[in-house]
């Protein structure tokens, strides 16, 4: 690599960081230059995430998997910080960057102005969730976890309200207590490896004497515990669909990424520290990360039956996607795992075009149609009838349409009906299944029932809610601004571009499931001459 491409993988760190850290010296009424610097900067974090997804793409000079190590201030592994950008974690930087863009726009409209800091928050979240899949250490991992916490704390109260204050105290105490496990956690196995760096305990996992093996398990299964929290995973969940639907739009649709955050470092840590080569700890812990996932799916499924408004199942189908990752790591199957990451990227990116979408219907603005903003005019008038009978149906506004087409489409994404990227995903998953080992294995059967049984209630869930937003006769026409416009259609159209580009997409994942299931490269990338 040349010296610009090694560099940039700090970029989604340093950029934001800097960017918000200027934004605290401006006077709050410069609202339209803080808007500017945000919107410069999530165009750059765009950027620098998709070069360095294409990087991971592309493989090492030698075209083989390979991850990029940036050492901070040249101290190298396992004593210095170490930030790690493989196909992984480039794919969680692109997803990363490609929702806060759609988010920032969205809030154009009304939200940044709706209280203080907002920006800065906003940034400060994104550095946290970059930092947090790119650092190679549990100790920064923490770090970067706190402060994409502590700005999702104001975020969520941003535009105030009783309904916030209430869900944003309840988000606080669970994310807190989980922050107390991850400390515990970290503490047991520093205590037994004498290493935080995560390619230097899974090079020392299998040299843990027998007499301590207990301890660090149960050091792992503490900081598991922690991590199942804030994925949101069953029964420690409960709180998420609350939450979510009580922040802004812009922040809830950043926020399908958090939980994400929680799936990755599960799976990371799953598949270095309990690989092929973990010895006796190999596979610990596998069989609970499948139940959980198989209940996550459950209670996602059954809450978007159950949700009374579109926001809420919104945040049940965040569940039910994080459960689907969780549940197939459970199976250690490599190209089930890649099938789900695949799965993952599109439905998180359906969700948050869902809650964008949920903010403007829920506005309930009666706002008249006029002929203007009227299309398919030709379509509703009976053409033989009489001057004087009235039309056979009413004009559908402009707006109506384009909010009805995107959420007919991330619908479809988020459900994983053809032919869109969640079919695809799901598909890759049910394909790979029952072309393993474990083909005819109850677990196997057992999670394609519970991802097809949420696939309908999915579609029962979404198509009440689109019925009642768009079909009825005393439906209000939506306004839609133009921030508003861009924002949300330019999620669908990264919907679009994957579902058009998932041949390519799903190799890139199922690519990506091998290269996690042998972690020996991740490791020798990471320690070099150390290992």
């Amino acid at each position: 690599m040349t010296d610009w491409q090694d560099h940039l993988i700090v970029v989604p760190v340093v950029l934001p960081l800097i960017a918000a850290a200027a934004m605290l010296l401006l006077k709050e009424q410069r609202y339209g230059l803080k808007a500017l610097i945000s919107l410069l900067c999530l165009i750059a974090l765009v950027g620098a995430a998709y070069a360095l997804l294409h990087e991971a793409a592309v493989g090492g000079p030698a075209g083989d998997d390979t991850a990029r190590i940036y050492n901070l201030g040249a101290w190298s592994a396992p004593f210095g910080i170490t930030l790690v950008a493989d196909r992984l974690s480039t794919l969680m930087l692109a997803l990363t960057a490609t929702l806060a863009a759609g988010g920032l726009l969205f809030s154009y409209a009304r939200w940044d102005r709706a209280g203080p800091r907002f920006h800065a928050l906003y940034l400060l979240l994104v550095m946290g969730v970059n930092g947090a899949v790119l650092t190679g250490d549990l100790f920064n991992l923490f770090v970067f976890f706190e402060v994409m916490l502590a700005a999702s704390y104001g975020l969520l109260l941003h535009g105030s309200g009783e309904k916030r204050v209430r869900a944003g105290l309840g988000y606080v105490a669970i994310n807190l207590t989980a922050s107390l496990f991850f400390l515990i956690g970290v503490s047991l196995i520093y205590g037994v490896t004498g290493a935080l760096n995560m390619a230097d305990i899974a090079n020392k996992v299998a040299s843990i004497p027998d007499h301590d093996r207990a301890l660090f398990h149960v050091g792992c299964a503490i900081l598991g515990v922690a991590f199942l929290v804030k994925a949101a995973a069953w029964p420690l969940g409960f709180w998420l669909p609350g939450a979510y639907a009580a922040a802004s739009a812009p922040v809830a649709a950043v926020f399908a990424i958090l939980s994400k955050v929680g799936v990755y470092v599960i799976l990371r840590l799953a598949t270095l520290l309990f690989g092929a080569d973990a010895g006796a700890s190999q596979g610990f812990g596998n069989t609970w990360l499948l139940a959980a996932g198989v209940a996550t799916i459950v209670f996602g499924a059954a809450g978007m039956v159950s949700a009374r408004r579109l926001e809420g199942a919104a945040g049940y189908a965040v569940m039910v996607s994080s459960g689907t990752v969780l549940a197939i790591a459970g199976t250690a199957v490599p190209d089930a795992v890649g099938g789900a990451l695949f799965y993952m990227a599109a439905s998180t990116l359906a969700a948050g075009t869902l809650f964008l979408i949920a903010e403007i219907l829920a506005r309930g603005e009666d706002v008249a149609a006029s002929p203007d903003d009227a299309v398919f005019d030709d379509e509703y008038d009976d053409p033989f009838a009489a001057d004087d009978v009235h039309e056979v149906g009413r004009i559908m506004p402009a707006s109506t349409a384009f909010l009805g087409g995107a959420f007919i489409l991330a619908a479809l994404v988020t459900i994983s009906l053809p032919p869109l990227a969640g079919f695809a995903g799901k598909l890759s998953i049910f394909v790979a299944l029952l072309s393993g080992d474990g083909a005819m294995s109850p677990a196997s059967w057992t999670l394609i029932g519970v991802l097809t049984l949420s696939s309908f209630a999915g579609l029962i869930a979404l198509t009440r809610f689109g019925v009642a937003g768009f079909w009825r006769e005393d439906a209000v026409t939506p306004k839609v601004r133009s921030p508003e416009f861009l924002a949300i259609g330019g999620l669908v159209l990264c919907c679009l571009w994957l579902s058009a580009g998932a041949p390519a997409g799903l190799t890139y994942a199922e690519k990506t499931g091998e290269w996690l299931a042998s972690p020996k490269a991740y490791i020798s990338a990471v320690l070099g001459d150390a290992e």
